[in-house]
């Protein structure tokens, strides 16, 4: 939001421009705004807009991305490092920050559940081919960006990844009405998914709070639950701003959630022969999956001893 006020503003900004802490209440303002939506299914429209913009500002960033002249001085050149064993770390932080992205494998049966579902109908069938078609158009949009990145910024990559490099290498060779909009569909992106991945914590309190008092939650106290969780994400945003620098450690952390739970889960509920084909095979994923969470928190690990973590409380960038 901060660089899409300044591509629009251009050099007519004014002197006393807003801060990161203050950007960012703006963006909490407008998720809590947003939050109001009731549950899953009434945020199904704003899904459907968080899905159209993040294919469309992921298309536009790599087609303008190769589009554009390189940076000088670009290389492909594999990091020199000085011990063989760091590439392995450095290998499995990079997995560990992957297995991070894929966080939204922990809401498949929130949604699931809000689906009719019928012993004749069961709703996993309409979830596994939604699931496929999802994960065709993300794997269309990330290998076109991973692929077309590495190519035109190479070795000179910013840590804030593409969008930050484009903004940086090509605010001044491309129209600032197309800069714009690839930064406000990912404002609007931003904004979309907050609510999907604040809903279980929504539904959370309300049922927390039912069970308590053993009466329907009623709108004034849905809203203050979504205020209050809402200025929370602001007051942990604001507060540890570092967390990004965790994402190697914190992805190995959660994987099991993903790839090791419901393993196990489905070897406790099926109940399948044992030693049976499908007793094997779930208690061997779900054991890798206990392993690479092990491995990759080591990475993340490593990786933050070695580069150091700055802790800079309250001072977001």
């Amino acid at each position: 939001m901060k660089l899409f006020f300044q591509i629009v503003c251009g050099p007519t900004c004014t002197s006393n421009p807003l801060t990161t802490v203050e950007w960012y209440l703006v963006f909490t303002s407008l998720s809590i705004v947003l939050s109001q939506l009731p549950n899953l299914n009434s945020i199904a429209g704003l899904s459907l807009i968080g899905a159209v913009t993040a294919i469309t500002y992921s298309t536009m960033v790599w087609i303008l991305s190769v589009s554009q002249q390189r940076p000088p001085s670009i290389s492909y050149e594999p990091l020199s490092l000085s011990q063989p064993s760091a590439s392995v770390f450095l290998a499995m932080n990079a997995l560990g920050i992957i297995a991070f992205s894929f966080r939204g494998h922990n809401l498949a049966l929130e949604i699931q559940s809000t689906m009719p579902s019928t012993f004749k109908h069961p709703a996993r069938v309409p979830m596994w081919k939604g699931a496929k078609v999802a994960y065709f158009f993300i794997a269309m949009c990330l290998f076109p960006i991973a692929i077309g990145g590495f190519w035109a910024y190479g070795n000179q990559m910013p840590p804030g990844g593409i969008l930050t490099a484009l903004y940086a290498f090509h605010s001044h060779d491309i129209s600032r009405g197309i800069l714009a909009l690839t930064f406000l569909l990912v404002v609007f992106n931003c904004l979309s998914s907050f609510q999907i991945y604040s809903m279980p914590a929504f539904d959370s309190f309300e049922a927390g709070y039912t069970s308590r008092t053993n009466r329907p939650c009623s709108i004034w106290v849905r809203s203050g639950f979504r205020v209050f969780f809402g200025f929370v994400s602001f007051f942990i945003g604001v507060a540890l701003p570092f967390l990004s620098s965790l994402a190697g450690l914190l992805g190995g952390l959660t994987l099991p959630v993903t790839f090791a739970y419901p393993c196990f889960m489905w070897v406790l509920i099926k109940q399948p022969p044992k030693y049976s084909f499908n007793w094997y095979f779930n208690w061997i994923l779900g054991w890798l999956g206990v392993g690479f969470s092990l491995a990759f928190s080591i990475g993340g690990i490593w990786s933050i001893v070695n580069d150091g973590l700055k802790l800079k409380f309250f001072k977001p960038n």
